[in-house]
């Protein structure tokens, strides 16, 4: 390991452990900064930049949940470890669901206080990371997916995200993106699935004056807007057969011809899209092109849920609550310990995005600087932020009918099939589709 490796936080009141710690640390390739008091460490924290803090739990002054409250509210993905001679599950599991990376237990193994570091180094978000500035994320697999972001962005090719509603994929795709020699350029966004066919055709590509009934003025069209820079095309899955076939020309051909111009224009533009949809199943049905899949599909980024992600969310609730009371001009500086756990044992099927509209909920209704439980069971309970969309509600009841009938049926696909009326070849792709088998229904059953 080289020294390079990564630089940590050192907190300990005890001087003695302090010294043995960072002679530790430091034999194994860390740069270590070390602190003797939590005020000590905040001050450290403002000159300089870490990766990682490793802090003591018991001592005077401000403790080390205090010190991480602190810095959570700074700089929420910074990790911070906790080592304690008193631990106890309970605090664990308490300092964990606040948004704690770890928590050991004095005397430290060596070997344990190795590979926390190293899985919090390799998680850690550095504060300079421009290019995905509004990512908040710590998650494992969260990072796998920005480090291919990271990879194929300076490449100009077309990248296809996808991922549920309400996991970020516009987010992603700004970081792509910035982190592109286009960043200097504009980049322009546009929901595929927001307008319909002759005015989504107008805004893509432009039109001439009169070309139709209201268009009084030329109009250059998004890919002439984009120019130079990076086209998102939002839930592409919901365009237009017929448009799909005009995007894959100028796709193909690098030039667009406005609505009502007998003139093609020349475009320099990346583009990226995103849709929530099934595209694969989309293109069986019939209702998406399997030519412009391909081309938009070079490379797939897949955006995993907030469900998937939750050690994400103590982060995401206090950099949303931050965020939040700077906008509302109020002094909200954190959620009490049960309401972070109601907030990181919530199912969150709007994910990113309703997490965020929960939390805004919190601080317009809160009196006080501390949101508590129920305030955020109140906002839970009357979040109307979520509404499936027609695709994913009837892959909702897909799944639901699917698990139903091989109940029905005792696991018997046969039987099921033709209940449900299907062949068995249709039935065991709908069973993959959904990622169901006859054996997990009846193991889940028994």
């Amino acid at each position: 390991m080289s020294k390079a490796d990564g630089r940590i936080l050192l907190v300990d009141d005890d001087p003695s452990l302090l010294r043995l710690l960072t002679l530790r640390l430091e034999g194994e390739g860390f740069q270590v900064l070390s602190a003797d008091c939590a005020e000590a460490a905040l001050e450290r924290l403002q000159k300089q930049d870490v990766d990682v803090v490793l802090s003591d739990l018991r001592m005077p002054g401000l403790d080390g949940m205090s010190l991480f409250d602190e810095i959570a509210r700074r700089n929420p993905a910074l990790p911070v470890i906790l080592m304690t001679a008193h631990g106890s599950i309970p605090e664990a599991v308490a300092a964990t669901q606040r948004g704690v990376f770890g928590f050991l237990t004095k005397p430290l193994n060596t070997s344990e206080l190795r590979d926390i570091l190293h899985k919090a180094l390799q998680q850690s978000v550095p504060e300079q990371s421009d290019w995905r500035a509004g990512i908040i994320s710590r998650s494992e697999q969260m990072e796998d997916v920005l480090q291919q972001a990271l990879r194929v962005a300076p490449r100009d090719v077309s990248i296809l995200i996808t991922g549920a509603s309400g996991t970020g994929k516009e987010l992603l795709a700004r970081a792509i993106h910035q982190a592109s020699p286009r960043a200097d350029q504009p980049f322009v966004a546009i929901n595929c699935g927001a307008l319909p066919e002759h005015l989504l055709e107008s805004e893509l590509f432009g039109h001439t004056k009169g070309a139709f009934t209201g268009a009084v003025t030329e109009h250059n069209g998004l890919f002439r807007e984009a120019d130079g820079g990076t086209l998102f095309l939002d839930e592409i899955g919901d365009m237009p057969l017929p448009l799909q076939v005009k995007l894959l020309r100028a796709l193909q051909e690098r030039q667009i011809r406005p609505v009502g111009s007998s003139k093609t224009i020349a475009i320099n533009v990346r583009v990226l899209s995103a849709t929530h949809r099934d595209v694969q199943q989309a293109m069986e049905e019939g209702s998406f092109r399997e030519d412009l899949y391909y081309r938009l599909n070079v490379v797939n980024l897949q955006l995993p849920s907030l469900k998937q992600r939750p050690e994400d969310i103590p982060l995401l609730a206090r950099h949303a609550l931050q965020q939040s009371a700077e906008r509302h001009q109020v002094k909200v500086t954190r959620f009490t310990d049960d309401a972070m756990q109601l907030l990181t044992t919530a199912k969150w099927p709007g994910n990113v995005r309703q997490l965020m509209n929960v939390v805004e909920q919190c601080v317009a209704l809160t009196h006080g600087p501390v949101i508590n439980a129920a305030l955020v069971e109140q906002a839970l309970a009357q979040d109307s932020s979520y509404w499936p969309s027609l695709t994913e509600a009837r892959d909702q009841f897909e799944r639901q009918y699917l698990i139903r009938v091989l109940q029905m049926t005792d696991g018997h696909v046969t039987r099921a099939a033709e209940l449900a009326g299907r062949n068995r070849t249709d039935f065991y792709k709908l069973l993959k589709k959904h990622q169901l088998s006859a054996q997990q229904i009846t193991d889940d059953a028994d």
